[in-house]
């Protein structure tokens, strides 16, 4: 999928092993320090951690500041890089920027409405989609120019990723999406939030019938569940993931559900790595970088790499 592996995340993912990713939102600072307070307990446990872009339509450091920060201090970024808030050349700018600061990964991705923030009425731009950005970073790498047809001398260095949910392989199996996104340019795929053993193997089991993990590696997004309340407001309000009752009723009857819940996102990345088709999980939990690196370490499957 990739002959020169540009990135630790793309080595990881080429020499077979289960990858596993983590995301951390940018501080409401102006400090390095607020950054690597975040981020410090990743060091050496997540192969590398995704840098989100004005979350939920809420200002915070700059995605790209985050992320050079990181790669300064040896914890891998993966830059996600929304349409919402520029046009195709502050976009284009950043993916150079962003090559020369030493950052390769990246998530592109359309971005949230404004209405979601608590600045409503700021401009949305959407000159682009996720899409045609995903074109456009792919051209300016493979083709070393500009789409004005400008040299880039070097040209950025990427490993394109984009968003994903798992699906049911029915009627709705959503093939042509999955293949429109590859042929973008897409390397890797990072999903929502899956809980379901089950359907996991399920879509993971389509995606290779339909020959997609010869073409792009998944990874499934999972967390550690703080409590069974949680996961109720999961269901309730997030478009597509459903925590199985098993699991709600394991977190409320333990005495300690924290403490569960990264036991049951333990349990679930030791049987996500025995799945074909399945090259990784991505973990995430609003603030709790720290939960997600003691799930990966408690995991034990950083032990299992030769």
């Amino acid at each position: 999928m990739t002959d020169n592996p540009p990135s630790n995340l793309a080595r990881v993912l080429a020499a077979g092993h289960f990858a596993m990713t983590a995301e951390t939102s940018p501080p409401d600072a102006a400090s390095p320090q607020a950054v690597l307070d975040r981020v410090e307990c990743l060091r050496g446990i997540a192969d590398a951690v995704n840098v989100t872009d004005g979350a939920s339509a809420r200002v915070h450091m700059s995605a790209l500041a985050t992320a050079s920060i990181m790669a300064a201090n040896s914890i891998e970024p993966v830059l996600q890089m929304t349409t919402r808030d520029r046009n195709r050349l502050a976009l284009q700018g950043d993916v150079i920027g962003a090559s020369a600061l030493g950052i390769h990964n990246f998530l592109c991705l359309t971005g949230d409405k404004m209405a979601a923030g608590d600045q409503p009425d700021a401009a949305e731009v959407f000159e682009i989609d996720s899409g045609e950005l995903m074109r456009q970073m792919r051209d300016m790498r493979d083709l070393a120019q500009l789409p004005s047809g400008r040299a880039l001398d070097p040209a950025p260095t990427c490993f394109l990723g984009a968003a994903e949910m798992p699906a049911e392989p029915d009627d709705k199996w959503p093939a042509g999406r999955l293949q429109a996104k590859i042929d973008n340019g897409t390397q890797f795929f990072q999903t929502q939030y899956c809980f379901d053993l089950d359907k996991v193997r399920r879509y993971c089991s389509a995606l290779v019938d339909g020959g997609f993990t010869e073409q792009a590696y998944f990874l499934i997004g999972i967390g550690p569940l703080a409590s069974a309340r949680s996961a109720r407001w999961m269901n309730d309000n997030l478009f597509g993931v459903e925590v199985p009752d098993a699991i709600i009723a394991r977190l409320e009857g333990a005495q300690d559900q924290k403490a569960e819940g990264r036991a049951i996102c333990a349990e679930l990345l030791q049987g996500f790595a025995e799945i074909e088709g399945c090259a990784g999980a991505h973990l995430m939990a609003p603030h709790g970088e720290a939960s997600c690196a003691r799930v990966i370490a408690e995991s034990g499957l950083l032990e299992l790499r030769n």
